[in-house]
């Protein structure tokens, strides 16, 4: 079994996701006695390829044009498939990021692979591979099996944590990508970063999240001071966002955003369906809702029942004397 896994970077900095899927990879191979190596995608990106060693992957494979600095669907695609093609792998696996869940379906295209999407678990199942995924919006998980020659898994991020592997070294060999300008048909011309100092939603491992009962976008400054002081990401449910209190990426759900943090918090909000869908996977819930019947808590680790404008204050103030940010 030969596996390939795809590692995310941006600016030349590895995402988080990239040790998780490199770590994931390794480990899967390592159950076949199989080999399993990575590429990078971009521009300038062969001085961070070697960071993967200490991961588990003993092969990285770098493609590097100038044309690849900022993401192209389809040339990202079919270098991803010729690398599969050329090093005869059997499997790609893939983050379930918004940049995964793009290329995983053109990958498989092209390869004539099934897809397992949005993995929680993946192991050897005799001559194949059992992919775990949550199905009916989070209400459970099937295990199947891809009966296709060549397999695509997403894996979803913050679900398999990397373990480093001490002295692990990776050595590096050049991909060249043979690509033409109708490779370029799909691609990304401009970046614009709308907020810094706080983690990707995604690959947070705390989340602080706002919903309709906190009555206004006005209100979500409680939201913001609570994870600045954790150190955490800030989400929204979908009735926030379609109020238009904040944008569409900040949402958590099924039509946002699928979240695995070790800690969520969900602020007056109610915990309909389609949230959960995004964020049940989540190791720790504490739900604050002044509704004791609210859904939320059906799912929660930990409850309070109250008025979120008095308990969130005091919390965030508790929270700075605990961490000694006061």
């Amino acid at each position: 079994m030969k596996i390939l896994a795809f590692a995310e970077q941006r600016d030349g900095k590895f995402k988080k996701v990239a040790f998780e899927i490199a770590y994931a990879a390794r480990q899967l191979a390592d159950q076949f006695g199989g080999e399993c190596a990575a590429l990078v995608i971009g521009k300038n990106i062969r001085g961070i390829a070697a960071e993967l060693g200490g991961y588990g992957i003993t092969k990285v494979y770098t493609s590097e044009d100038e044309k690849l600095g900022l993401y192209s669907s389809t040339a990202y695609a079919r270098i991803i498939a010729d690398a599969a093609q050329t090093l005869a792998a059997d499997v790609v696996v893939l983050a379930a990021s918004a940049m995964g869940k793009d290329l995983a379906p053109r990958v498989a295209a092209k390869l004539k692979a099934g897809v397992a999407s949005d993995c929680i678990a993946v192991k050897k199942n005799g001559d194949s591979i059992l992919a775990t995924r949550p199905v009916y919006a989070g209400k459970a998980v099937i295990d199947l099996k891809i009966r296709s020659p060549k397999m695509v898994l997403t894996l979803r991020p913050n679900v398999f944590t990397p373990g480093g592997v001490n002295g692990g070294i990776a050595s590096i060999e050049d991909f060249p990508a043979k690509l033409s300008d109708s490779d370029f048909a799909s691609r990304v011309t401009g970046v614009s970063v709308t907020k810094a100092g706080r983690p990707d939603l995604t690959e947070a491992d705390i989340i602080v999240s706002g919903g309709r009962g906190l009555g206004g976008p006005e209100n979500f400054k409680m939201i913001e001071e609570c994870a600045d002081v954790l150190g955490a990401a800030v989400g929204a449910s979908r009735a926030v966002v379609d109020a238009g209190w904040r944008s569409h990426e900040d949402q958590v759900g099924q039509t946002g955003k699928t979240v695995s943090p070790s800690l969520y918090v969900a602020v007056a909000i109610s915990g309909a369906i389609q949230h959960l869908a995004g964020m049940s996977s989540s190791k720790f819930i504490v739900a604050i809702n002044k509704d004791k019947d609210a859904p939320i808590f059906q799912v929660a680790d930990y409850g309070i029942v109250g008025d979120a404008f008095e308990i969130m204050p005091e919390l965030t103030a508790q929270m700075k004397k605990t961490l000694g940010k006061e």
